[in-house]
């Protein structure tokens, strides 16, 4: 079986007769030739990922002002940083918002556009706060400062180039504002991540060159491995990535602040991970292609921590632009940048052609067995059965609107679920719609007036949930319905309250 280690694969860096092939191009090499002949013509094969990787930071030294503040509170641009460390060092993360000041519009901008404007040159305003001390007696800062100012500005990502992602896509009749983009209803769409043929952990999936020490591309700069990422989960095909770089190095066309409409802030980092040809099993697994790699297509409809599965698909269909799901054609869009990911690709094979870079083997790999645990919870969650009235009063969509206003009257309740003829929930009418009708002289039937569009619950739903959407919705009930849509009690907001107040 034919072999090469590391110092043979730099020493052909060094003497300018390494041979590199980008994933994309080793996956069209195995395509005509053998994994050994592999080994024997391929030294290095590149790899690239550029998309949000929110799980990113950067820690920073400001240098002591004159007099010395210990530094309690910082911001950045109106962005805090966090600042529990040394008097006047904080680490900023890239999803933290702008401090919002009522009265004021801005375009969002968060942690991820700080590091953009650092990396480009550009000054940031600094305020700090602390409440003094004998030895920091200064109790606020303001000032400018560019990254030149700074003694170190390093990145530290606990998560990045996860080895795959699930597709996202919606079945409920709203539209969802998410991590994976805007989802539009009723599987309107489908959107997905991560650079497939030429994602670097798919290029090494038992992480045979991969791990602690690891020498990378990062942000337009080299950079490390440091370890294994923060939800490292290879028994499910999820692995990651812990990294780290010198921000100064680094290129803002490889780091992007981006806002997620409706969602919040992240930012863009671009991680390429030369994969030494060693033997011929990292050179099969360098062959992959999008046909090879799968991820399945998940329905963030259902806010639970582990959305129910659609389907499984390839990276190759979700490139194409259109999946089926259930005969139906639905458009798919990428949240990553492929363009990128091959830019990386490429420029890290220029680096290491050029004998500017040079690859290194981990002092240890990453965990190739386990899983991620979810949260201990040790409070049971509320349901909303727990607040639940089960007496609820409902009418017919063909009542008349008078017959409506003597139930709201009888009752004392402000909501009136509308059935169909067969008893299924299809509107609603409050006591202020009732009110207008009469106020107006309608005497038609109950349908002419009800929403139609009725936000509902169900008995097992978190009450989290649940006030979450009268929150939404700007509503101060639900009607509470089985799977057959059929009403079966209702919940207010002050029967939510009363359960949290309890709890």
């Amino acid at each position: 079986m034919a072999t090469k280690t590391v110092s043979e694969i730099n020493e052909r860096i060094r003497d300018g007769s390494v041979s590199v092939l980008t994933a994309e191009e080793m996956t069209a090499y195995l395509q005509e030739h053998s994994a050994e002949e592999a080994v024997r013509e391929v030294d290095v094969v590149t790899t690239g990922t550029f998309g949000a990787m929110c799980s990113s930071g950067v820690f920073l030294n400001f240098g002591h002002s004159d007099p010395p503040i210990r530094m309690q509170r910082v911001h950045l641009n109106d962005v805090e940083a966090y600042t529990s460390l040394a008097a006047v060092d904080a680490y900023i993360g890239a999803t933290a918002e702008r401090t919002s000041v009522p009265g004021e519009s801005h375009e969002p901008y968060g942690g991820g556009h700080v590091i953009e404007d650092l990396i480009a040159g550009k000054e940031i305003d600094l305020h700090a706060e602390s409440s003094g001390t004998d030895c920091y007696p200064r109790r606020m800062l303001d000032t400018r400062i560019t990254i030149d100012d700074l003694n170190q500005a390093v990145m530290v990502n606990p998560r990045n180039a996860y080895q795959r992602y699930d597709a996202a896509t919606n079945s409920t009749k709203r539209v969802l504002y998410t991590y994976m983009g805007t989802l539009l209803p009723e599987f309107g769409n489908v959107t997905y991540s991560g650079a497939g043929v030429l994602s670097p952990l798919s290029n090494d999936p038992t992480f045979r060159t991969i791990g602690t020490g690891t020498r990378i591309f990062l942000g337009g700069a080299q950079g490390y491995v440091i370890g294994s990422g923060t939800q490292h989960d290879p028994d499910n095909r999820f692995g990651t990535m812990m990294t780290c770089g010198d921000l100064r190095e680094m290129d803002a066309k490889y780091v992007r602040g981006a806002a997620f409409h409706k969602y919040g802030i992240s930012m863009y980092v671009g991680v390429g991970v030369p994969i030494p040809i060693l033997d011929e099993e990292i050179a099969a697994a360098t062959g992959v292609s999008d046909s090879d790699l799968t991820t399945e297509i998940v329905d963030y409809g259902i806010p639970r921590r582990s959305h129910p599965m659609v389907r499984e698909v390839t990276y190759e269909e979700l490139r194409s632009g259109i999946v089926d799901i259930d005969g139906k054609e639905v458009r798919t869009s990428s949240l990553s940048s492929f363009n990128l990911a091959r830019a990386i690709a490429d420029e890290l094979k220029r680096w290491i052609g050029a004998g500017e870079f040079f690859v290194s083997a981990p002092a240890s790999g990453l965990p190739v067995r386990g899983r991620v645990k979810p949260m201990r919870e040790t409070a049971g969650q509320l349901l909303v059965q727990d607040a639940m009235s089960g007496e609820v009063r409902t009418i017919n969509m063909h009542a008349k609107i008078r017959h409506a206003a003597e139930l709201i009257i009888e009752g004392y309740f402000n909501h009136l679920p509308v059935l169909s003829e067969d008893g299924t929930l299809i509107g609603i009418v409050t006591s202020w719609d009732i009110s207008r009708a009469v106020a107006r002289g309608d005497v038609g039937t109950v349908e002419s007036v009800m929403s139609k569009n009725v936000v509902t619950s169900t008995p097992d739903e978190f009450v989290e949930l649940a006030v979450r959407k009268m929150e939404k919705h700007k509503i101060s009930a639900l009607p509470v319905i089985d799977q057959g849509r059929r009403v079966i009690g209702m919940v207010t907001s002050g029967d939510l309250n009363k359960l949290l107040v309890r709890r």
